[in-house]
């Protein structure tokens, strides 16, 4: 197989929260999404990053292998947005599945579920999936695309067996609606291989990224979350 080259923003080599055990996180470069609150606005220009071949990524990976195999760790995909870089993720999980190391995809899951995106998901045994919003047109001011291609792909990875992690940010006045709680809580519910839901506070901890490249942050009006909003939020989920 060809040694596909990608483009990489960073690394982190003992990562603890990107799903279980100690992980190698790889944060892609490139993002097609816009979205108001993210924490890495500089991922988002595909032609920024540094490129790597899948073999220089494989030997940085493995030289924490003994990590992973300890603590039930892996390599978990990132951005960005991992699934721009579907071949140089096809041909690295392929490597890493080869040698019996686990793999996770961090990903919106906002695009079309073509024959490449479904081999990369047979690659993947975790998947870590951002609900934007519920709200289809919350989402689209959000982040500027419909959440259809999210939802059909949770569901895609539903009816083929995948794990699934959903990670949903609390943003005060946005994403924190009773209804559209109650309507996220329905759809979870409806997912089978859902085995964990993370509610994230908002923060603005990203905002100097944004300055840095002389954009205006676009939230700069809307206060983070607190535990209390995060409580409300999750006893609605459980209910």
């Amino acid at each position: 197989m060809e040694n596909v080259v990608g483009r990489i923003h960073s690394f982190e080599t003992l990562g603890a929260v990107d799903g279980p055990g100690i992980r190698f996180i790889l944060f892609m470069q490139g993002c097609h999404l816009r979205c108001k609150y993210c924490h890495n606005r500089d991922t988002w220009d595909l032609k920024c990053g540094t490129e790597y071949t899948v073999d220089e990524i494989y030997d940085k990976i493995m030289r924490y292998r003994n990590y992973f195999i300890a603590s039930n760790g892996g390599v978990t995909a990132s951005g960005g947005e991992p699934l721009l870089q579907v071949d140089f993720l096809i041909e690295l999980f392929t490597k890493l599945k080869s040698v019996g190391i686990s793999t996770a995809l961090d990903t919106s899951g906002m695009v079309d579920i073509t024959d490449k995106i479904k081999h990369l998901i047979d690659l993947t045994d975790l998947f870590l999936v951002d609900i934007k919003s519920i709200n289809d047109e919350i989402c689209q001011d959000l982040v500027g695309h419909s959440n259809k291609k999210e939802l059909k792909f949770i569901e895609y990875l539903d009816s083929i067996g995948k794990e699934i992690w959903i990670r949903q940010v609390i943003i005060p006045s946005i994403t924190d609606k009773e209804e559209d709680l109650y309507k996220l809580r329905d759809f979870v519910n409806s997912i089978n291989h859902i085995t964990r839901v993370d509610l994230l506070p908002y923060h603005d901890l990203g905002k100097y990224k944004w300055l840095e490249l002389k954009e205006k942050y676009p939230l700069e009006d809307i206060r983070t979350a607190t535990d209390n909003d995060i409580e409300f939020a999750k006893k609605i989920l459980e209910n």
